[in-house]
C-alpha cells in the first residue's frame, strides 16, 4: 500500500511534502498506519481506533508527505469511506430523507435524516467486482459494461475481456426478460454466452442473487429502522468503482434497487475520494458526522434475517 501510494506522488512531480488526507474502510486504514486488524475479525469486532489520526509521513515510509490525517470511521465496518461520502453529501441536503449506497464486497448503506445517521454495512460479495463471477473482473479496459438486446459495450471500446459490475446487472435483467432466467433464479442451460468467450453460469447468477437481495434487504431495514417508508427518501445517492455506468432501470428491474426510488437515484461514482478531497479541502475532520451515526448491526436483526431470504427471487 505505501509504496503503491510513493508511486502515485511519485507521478504528480510535487517538490517539497505536503500533507496528505487519506479514507478507506476500517481494515484498510489499520493495516495503512501500521495498526493489527485482528480485533476486528472475532466478536465482539473492536478495532484499535475509529477517531481521525495523525501520524509523520516518514513515520509511515512515505516521501513528499509532510504527514497523514485520516478520516474519522463509524464502526469496524463502516469505514473513513463512508463518512467521506456522507461529508459530501450532507451539505447539499434539502431533503428531509437520504440513502447512501456505497456497492462492493462490502455495501455500505447510510441514511441520512436532520436529527440522525443510521449506517450499517451488508456483505454483498465480491460479485460486483467481478472476484465471484466466472468472467468476472474489475470495471477496467475491456469490461463489458452495457449489455441489452442490441448486444454490448465495453470500457474504453476494446474487445471484450469480461463481466463488471453494471454489466452483470444488465446481463441479469436481459435474461430475466427473454425467460432464460425463472424467478427462482434457475438458467436454462449451463452457461449463456454474451461475447465471443464470455459468458454467465448457474453459480453466477446465484451469486447475484445473493448480492442483491443483501444490498436491497439492507435498504428495506435501514429506512423501517428509521419509521419511515420509501416514498419518504428524497434521493438516493449510489457510489461505488462501476457505479457510474449503471443503469438504474435494470438495477430495479433485477432486484438491487427498490421500484419506489428509480426516479431519486444520483450517481456519485467514487463517494470515497471525492469526500477526502474535500476534507482536504476544507480542513474537515467529519468528527461531528461520526457523533451523529448510529450503526445498525444486520446480523443480529431478524426482520433483515427474513427479508433476505424473501428478497432472494426475482
Amino acid at each position: 500500500v505505501v509504496n503503491d501510494v510513493n508511486s502515485l506522488i511519485a507521478e504528480l512531480g510535487i517538490k517539497g511534502e505536503l500533507p496528505l488526507v487519506v479514507a478507506g474502510n476500517t481494515t484498510m486504514l489499520h493495516v495503512f498506519f501500521g495498526e493489527n486488524p485482528a480485533s476486528m475479525g472475532v466478536a465482539p469486532y473492536k478495532p484499535v481506533f475509529l477517531q481521525s489520526i495523525t501520524a509523520g509521513g516518514r513515520e509511515l515510509g512515505l516521501k513528499g508527505v509532510s504527514e497523514v490525517r485520516s478520516l474519522p470511521s463509524v464502526h469496524a465496518f463502516v469505514g473513513a469511506d463512508i463518512e467521506a461520502g456522507i461529508g459530501l453529501v450532507e451539505d447539499t441536503l434539502s431533503e428531509k430523507h437520504s440513502l447512501l449506497v456505497d456497492l462492493g464486497t462490502n455495501a455500505e448503506i447510510a441514511l441520512l435524516s436532520r436529527d440522525k445517521i443510521l449506517a450499517t454495512s451488508t456483505a454483498a460479495g465480491p460479485c460486483f467486482e467481478g472476484a465471484s463471477i466466472a468472467c468476472g473482473m474489475s470495471a477496467t479496459g475491456g469490461a463489458i459494461c452495457e449489455y441489452s438486446e442490441q448486444g454490448y459495450k465495453t470500457i474504453g471500446g476494446l474487445s471484450p475481456k469480461g463481466i463488471c459490475g453494471t454489466g452483470l446487472i444488465d446481463v441479469v435483467t436481459t435474461l430475466l426478460r427473454r425467460g432464460e432466467i425463472s424467478k427462482s433464479g434457475t438458467l436454462k442451460g449451463e452457461r449463456k454466452f454474451i461475447a465471443p468467450n464470455i459468458y454467465i453460469t448457474q453459480d453466477d447468477v446465484r451469486q447475484y442473487q445473493l448480492a442483491r437481495s443483501a444490498v436491497y434487504s439492507g435498504i428495506i431495514t435501514l429506512v423501517r429502522e428509521a419509521g419511515i417508508d420509501l416514498e419518504d427518501v428524497d434521493v438516493l445517492y449510489i457510489s461505488g468503482g462501476f457505479s457510474s455506468e449503471i443503469n438504474v432501470e435494470n438495477a430495479v428491474e433485477a432486484g438491487l434497487l427498490p421500484r419506489a426510488l428509480v426516479g431519486k437515484c444520483r450517481v456519485l461514482n467514487n463517494s470515497s475520494l471525492l469526500g477526502a478531497v474535500r476534507s482536504a479541502c476544507h480542513n474537515e475532520d467529519l468528527t461531528a458526522i461520526t457523533n451523529r451515526a448510529e450503526y445498525v448491526d444486520l446480523s443480529q436483526n431478524k426482520a433483515f434475517s427474513a427479508l433476505f431470504v424473501e428478497n432472494m427471487t426475482f
